[in-house]
């Protein structure tokens, strides 16, 4: 059974966004998950964030088996940036650094998840 998400402690995430390692981006790409997904519980939208972790999340029709028919995959950096604020969702999709198919996988409607937006 794979371990569920749980939202990091504030501080702790206070303290990777500083230092940012290997293992801050992996925290902070959990703790951004987990927040996203109680943000906007569901099971049509897949993210993918590997290769640290990856959620079923948005309302919809509940995908059990195979591939999921809207998927979302980025990689750690782009993920954390979105998650705070640092870049837009038009702009990574537009520069490749996501790649989403499927309805439903624009997010932009619940990014930044953060109020910590850097200028």
């Amino acid at each position: 059974m794979p371990v569920r998400l749980r939202p990091a402690a504030p501080d702790e995430v206070a303290a990777a966004l500083e230092s940012r390692t290997t293992a801050d981006d992996k925290l902070l790409t959990k703790h951004f998950l987990a927040v996203l997904a109680e943000r906007a519980p569901g099971n049509s939208v897949e993210v993918r964030i590997p290769p640290y972790a990856a959620a079923q999340v948005i309302p919809g029709v509940r995908h059990t088996r195979g591939t999921p028919p809207a998927v979302i995959e980025t990689d750690p950096a782009t993920w954390i940036a979105l998650a705070t604020g640092e870049i837009e969702w038009g702009d990574a999709i537009a520069s490749g650094r996501i790649i989403a198919s499927g309805e439903r996988t624009d997010l932009t409607a619940h990014l930044p998840l953060t109020d910590m937006k850097k200028d």
